[in-house]
């Protein structure tokens, strides 16, 4: 088995910078691919490309609870330093989002009101209403909750983890430290399976009761979700320089992991096609079936991320250079501007008429170009980068 590259204790893990920045990035495409699919999304090209589907489906399970885990870890990271978890975490997480809420987002749900239904109103107008709780735009059947924190939702939900950890901590006493207790985890094959059994277990019995709504005090599936992430992610920090714990079982278990993702997405693929086709003429019990394939998303869910921090143990421990640090610190900001940009250029390159694969391109490129200019720009307004996430720290940057 190889063994994950020595490396002096540190205050941080590279290999964990490297994944949050896999992590936005991937989130950043797919919301642009978002444009292009027949799903639900805020605006729409008129040229859809049906052959993304699949591949972002195969994204869809773990994209975001990627992120948890490492935030998780990140959180593990700052308990050790020392800092003040709630008010750091506050400061970092509360204040883009009341900023997100007030001034990224509103122009999301201004073109998507001109687009889908077609409204007459300046931008002044739409706030007026905006800011007014209105609750008359009902685009595709639903109507809009004003003011919208849209993809910002990770911000609160984060806050909300990081606070019961918080108050976990303050209780048990300052010693108290979640990851030792979880050595077990490390053993044999019980990083893959325990977890996935947990998260088949959510889909089976919570999913279907409870669909993701993205409402901080009525999405139960979501939470039990991604704070199972999130305190997966504070083992993993612990664990970070045990030869036997869980870092160290995740590059051992990474191909068998990869594996077991790619299995159980063909299998969900091929049985539930089957499955359609027979309809009723199914020689058992559907629903048996259908409960059987749904726990097979709890493979979905967790195994990708097993493999990944593997992967990133083993080849980007300890590989620290400028753009690491430059998109460390940057991802965060882009995180927060992305989908409106997407969301402003989208409507205006679908009317240009080039081919789609270019505009496909040009729209991932006016993403990125965006997100860093507005990154380089803000960062030296101490007020603004405050309020975008930014932390000034000698170009170290900061996990979110």
């Amino acid at each position: 088995m190889p063994a994950a590259p020595a490396r002096p204790p540190a205050e941080r893990l590279t290999e964990l910078d490297w994944l949050r920045i896999i992590a936005f990035g991937l989130l950043i495409a797919y919301h642009a691919g978002m444009v292009y699919v027949s799903w639900g999304f805020h605006v729409k090209s008129p040229r859809l490309v049906p052959a993304l589907e699949p591949w972002m489906t195969l994204l869809n399970p773990w994209r975001m609870s990627l992120l948890f885990v490492v935030s998780g870890a990140a959180t593990g990271l700052m308990i050790e330093r020392g800092r003040g978890l709630a008010r750091s975490r506050s400061r970092r997480l509360l204040l883009p989002l009341l900023f997100g809420v007030a001034v990224v987002v509103p122009p999301q749900a201004y073109v998507e009101v001109v687009q889908k239904l077609h409204y007459t109103g300046s931008y002044l107008d739409f706030l007026k209403l905006y800011f007014s709780r209105y609750r008359g735009f009902c685009p595709d059947g639903l109507c809009l909750e004003l003011p919208t924190w849209n993809h910002l939702w990770f911000l609160p939900y984060l806050w909300v983890y990081t606070m019961l950890l918080a108050a976990a901590l303050a209780t048990l006493g300052p010693r108290w430290r979640l990851s030792p207790s979880w050595g077990w985890l490390g053993q044999r094959a019980r990083l893959l399976w325990v977890p996935v059994l947990l998260f088949a277990l959510l889909r089976q019995y919570l999913s279907a009761r409870f669909p993701s709504t993205h409402d901080l005090l009525h999405d139960p599936y979501n939470h039990a979700l991604y704070g199972s992430m999130f305190a997966l992610g504070v083992v993993l920090w612990g664990h970070r320089d045990d030869p036997h714990g869980a870092w160290a079982a995740a590059v051992r278990l990474r191909w068998w992991a990869v594996g077991a993702a790619l299995a159980a997405h063909g299998v969900q693929q091929v049985a539930g096609g089957w499955m359609d086709a027979q309809g009723e003429q199914a020689p058992f019990d559907p629903e048996v079936m259908w409960a059987a394939l749904r726990a097979l998303t709890g493979v979905k869910q967790w195994a990708p991320i097993v493999a990944l921090l593997g992967f990133a143990r083993l080849h980007l421990a300890g590989r620290d250079n400028a753009a690491r640090r430059w998109l460390t610190e940057a991802v965060f900001p882009a995180y927060i501007v992305h989908q409106t940009v997407i969301v402003l250029a989208a409507p205006s390159l679908a009317r240009q008429g080039w081919p789609l694969g270019w505009e496909m391109l040009a729209l991932l490129a006016c993403t990125a170009l965006a997100c860093a200019v507005l990154y380089l720009a803000v960062r030296r307004v101490p007020l603004l980068a405050a309020a975008m996430g930014v932390e000034r720290r000698g170009g170290r940057g900061a996990l979110a």
